[in-house]
């Protein structure tokens, strides 16, 4: 059976307990619907956008957003739509295993192949087939070749061995056991293309299956877009290490982390702003004194002078709005130094 090697670091361990807070923030917080609906829309397009733009996809985030939301885009290539059609589709495919403890077998996994790479490049890439020649990982950057994966014939047993190995109940985190089996099945790289998506659905779907869906508010993939050469350093380093996958684990958690944190901070501004809708309707507040509560929800410190400017209104207007919500113990007069006689005022 296939037995990954690895070390749970101090970094490893510092990831998953920020994982693991994050997790809970957003188990316990009053998150409204009409929000975690809207979130989740943006993370699905951001996965789909970002995991088809590492295999060479030429649409702009912009292009995918009108895509994605059923509007028509003009001048693209019709394998870019369709791939960030299909990603999408198979992202809504695992999202039926939320939480569903079932066996990930080698007929899923096909599936989910098949989801993937359905109507792309004529129909040559064989759709939920293990690959029967020998392929290459291709740097998308560079096009240089990065990786020669193993030989074809070797792909059942490798495959059947993996899938088995997913299978059995492991100690240690669900978070782990993701990193290690996209990592994995990178490795094995047993379709003709579309592995690399692959690898990160089939990661998604064993966050899900264990309840690490994290409402579907994060995008890994962007995380490993943005930077793209430390995802291929991370992928890499387990090749140079002996099939140590400590370092490329470092690096999943640090990202799963990095997106967590960046959802779990949208996700208390989206309570502060109830809040604050709350308290202007208590305190009658006008419009302009609504928006400036909410303008430093965003900047959380502004002066007079900036708000004068930004709706190009009256000065002594903005002072007594400002004096107002003093008044009302909503924000607090703060000196920017010794020196600087500008007031700036920020939210209690």
């Amino acid at each position: 059976m296939f037995k990954p090697k690895f070390t749970i670091t101090n970094k490893i361990n510092n990831f998953l307990l920020e994982i693991e807070r994050a997790r809970g923030f957003l188990e316990a917080a009053k998150l409204k619907e009409a929000w975690i609906k809207d979130m989740q829309s943006e993370a699905l397009i951001l996965e789909a956008h970002h995991s088809t733009h590492i295999e060479g996809t030429q649409l702009t985030l912009s292009q995918a957003q009108r895509i994605l939301t059923g509007k028509s885009v003009k001048g693209i290539r019709k394998d870019d739509r369709q791939e960030l059609l299909n990603y999408k589709e198979a992202t809504d495919f695992v999202s039926e295993y939320l939480g569903k403890k079932l066996e990930i077998t080698e007929d899923l996994i096909k599936q989910i192949h098949k989801i993937l790479v359905k109507d792309v490049r004529g129909g040559t890439l064989e759709p939920g087939r293990y690959r029967k020649v020998q392929n290459y990982v291709v740097n998308s950057l560079t096009r240089a070749i990065i990786y020669i994966p193993p030989p074809p014939e070797e792909v059942p047993k490798l495959m059947k061995e993996f899938v088995e190995w997913l299978n059995v109940k492991k100690k240690i985190s669900p978070v782990l056991m993701a990193g290690i089996s996209q990592y994995q099945f990178v490795d094995i790289h047993p379709f003709l293309d579309g592995n690399g998506r692959t690898a990160r659905v089939l990661c998604t779907l064993i966050l899900y299956q264990n309840e690490y869906d994290f409402k579907r508010l994060f995008s890994l993939s962007e995380y490993y877009d943005k930077k793209r050469r430390r995802y291929y350093d991370a992928i890499q380093s387990v090749r140079e290490n002996n099939i140590d996958m400590t370092e490329w684990l470092e690096y999943f958690t640090e990202g799963l982390k990095n997106q967590l944190i960046e959802v779990k901070t949208k996700g208390e501004k989206a309570i502060k702003k109830e809040v604050l809708i709350e308290k202007a309707k208590r305190f009658n507040l006008n419009e302009r004194q609504q928006k400036i509560l909410l303008h430093l929800l965003e900047q959380k410190r502004i002066s007079v002078e900036e708000i004068r400017q930004k709706y190009n209104l009256v000065r002594r207007t903005i002072q007594r709005d400002f004096s107002k919500l003093v008044e009302l113990g909503l924000i607090k007069e703060i000196a920017k130094s010794k020196t600087d006689p500008t007031r700036y005022y920020e939210l209690l």
